[in-house]
């Protein structure tokens, strides 16, 4: 992606997960915490996304404190709300009505200088198919493992 700068990656997210559809949101945040993602100070293991009055709220994200901040600074585990179009939010809110779908934030970047956060509506993974995730990995892991030792 031109012009995206990636600050953190869930990537236990693709894991538990199964990612059906994927959507950008931008994130309300106030100025500290703003450049406490410049310098990468966000954690989102068990983050989530849930509609609170018809509006899009993000729980369980932690933005550090900004160090070089005055008494002034942000409380790091407030809710954040997220901005998308009214469409989008009415789609969203039917789909995860359904029974065992949830939204996971996958990523959060800077795309022209704003923070933006990509959701995933996901449904969980049962334990075999995590066990079939791992499988996955490891023969692509082998396969390339094999085509470097035959090139040499």
């Amino acid at each position: 992606m031109e012009g995206v700068k990636i600050i953190a990656l869930n990537r236990r997210a693709r894991f538990d997960y199964v990612v059906e559809e994927t959507l950008e949101c931008g994130v309300v945040l106030v100025g500290s915490e703003v450049k406490s993602m410049r310098m990468g100070k966000v954690s989102f293991p068990d983050g989530f996304a849930v509609f609170e009055r018809g509006e899009l709220w993000l729980r369980n994200v932690h933005i550090s404190e900004y160090s070089y901040s005055s008494i002034f600074n942000h409380d790091p585990d407030r809710p954040k709300k997220l901005l998308a179009h009214a469409m989008e939010l009415k789609r969203l809110k039917r789909r995860v009505e359904e029974k065992g779908y949830t939204l996971v934030p996958l990523d959060f970047h800077f795309r022209k200088g704003r923070v933006k956060v990509e959701l995933g509506l996901c449904k969980g993974k049962k334990y075999a198919d995590k066990r079939e995730s791992i499988k996955d990995r490891e023969v692509k892991r082998d396969l390339a493992r094999a085509f470097r030792e035959h090139r040499k």
